[in-house]
């Protein structure tokens, strides 16, 4: 049985502020990428079930093509969760990093010196999910009961918002703090009544467990976005841009090769077909803008009062300074533009 540990964002993100802290007065990272003009002997990028766009690139080897003549090598590092990608960018062991927005602004509000300069898609993948029978059947039943949620990641800021619609806040609940996988498995184990699903995931646990979604709320998923250190889009921004061309690169790909896409999916993430159809097809956007800006701002408005009433940033002055630092689209512009 699944040790509970009852948490909350403030420990999560707390973390990430240490690891910046450490990190912030450092010189270069380990492969040489902070210091401006150098050459980059390893590009480090992450990839995650959740990110199609990235199990595309990775599977079709485009980056480690273009780089071949410069002495670049590309490392893939997967990632779990918008968290660990997150510890996983603010300790330079990634260079780009993808994670959900929500994520990703709440970390720059707690002193991350990150940027987003990308958007990879919108996806409705997050929800609020019970087991098979379950008693309860609305977001009012879930007052005093065990959520499994994983606490820095889009799933978990869903979870707020959902509560904060009724009137709740994670004082009313027992939040356990377990990565995505396990959070399926203690809800369909018994060891928790409520988990804050992530799809994939989600999609599987409907099919085989017959666990139930009980709430959904598209407005309230934040963006699929991409992040780097500020210290390497300022060093490397001719290998931003590339990443993001070869971003804009998959998208196209998917969007021509539907089926394709999802077999890769299915592949890669030990997926049924009909699930990686569901998450790509049905609950992911892909056809949307590489440039971040106004869409992704006003989500990032739209939930910072609950940030903090959650204590989930240091303050509100950090919060609304995040929202003014956050953004860099200049790069994807140029990549965008005709």
């Amino acid at each position: 049985m699944f040790k509970k540990i009852v948490t909350s964002i403030v420990a999560s993100v707390a973390t990430l502020g240490l690891v910046t802290g450490c990190a912030a007065g450092e010189g270069s990272s380990p492969g040489g990428q902070a210091d401006s003009g150098s050459a980059l002997e390893v590009l480090r990028l992450d990839y995650a079930y959740w990110n199609p766009l990235s199990l595309v690139i990775r599977d079709q080897g485009w980056l480690e093509e273009e780089l071949a003549g410069q002495g670049t090598e590309v490392e893939w590092i997967f990632s779990a969760g918008s968290n660990v990608a997150l510890q996983n960018l603010n300790a330079r062991a990634i260079d780009v990093g993808s994670s959900a927005g929500s994520a990703v602004f709440a970390a720059r509000a707690n002193g991350a010196p990150v940027k987003t300069i990308g958007v990879f898609s919108q996806p409705f993948w997050a929800s609020i999910v019970v087991p098979a029978g379950s008693e309860i059947q609305s977001l009012a039943d879930l007052e005093g009961r065990s959520i499994a949620a994983t606490s820095g990641t889009d799933p978990y800021f869903f979870l707020l918002q959902a509560l904060a619609e009724v009137g709740l806040s994670t004082s009313d609940v027992e939040v356990v703090n377990l990565i995505h996988a396990d959070g399926q498995r203690a809800l369909e184990g018994g060891d928790v009544e409520v988990w804050a699903g992530l799809d994939p995931l989600t999609a599987t646990s409907e099919r085989t467990a017959g666990s139930q979604v009980i709430y959904s709320n598209p407005d309230f998923n934040t963006w699929g976005v991409l992040s780097v250190d500020e210290r390497f889009l300022e060093a490397q921004p001719d290998m931003v841009r590339l990443v993001l061309e070869t971003y804009e690169r998959a998208r196209q790909w998917i969007l021509d090769n539907p089926d394709q896409a999802a077999e890769l999916l299915a592949r890669e993430a030990s997926l049924d077909i009909n699930d990686a159809r569901t998450v790509l097809l049905e609950r992911t956007r892909i056809d949307v803008s590489l440039v971040p800006g106004d869409a992704q701002r006003a989500v990032f408005d739209a939930i910072l009062p609950v940030l903090v009433a959650e204590s989930g940033v240091r303050s509100e002055d950090a919060g609304k300074t995040a929202l003014d630092e956050l953004i860099d689209d200049t790069i994807a512009k140029q990549v965008v533009s005709p």
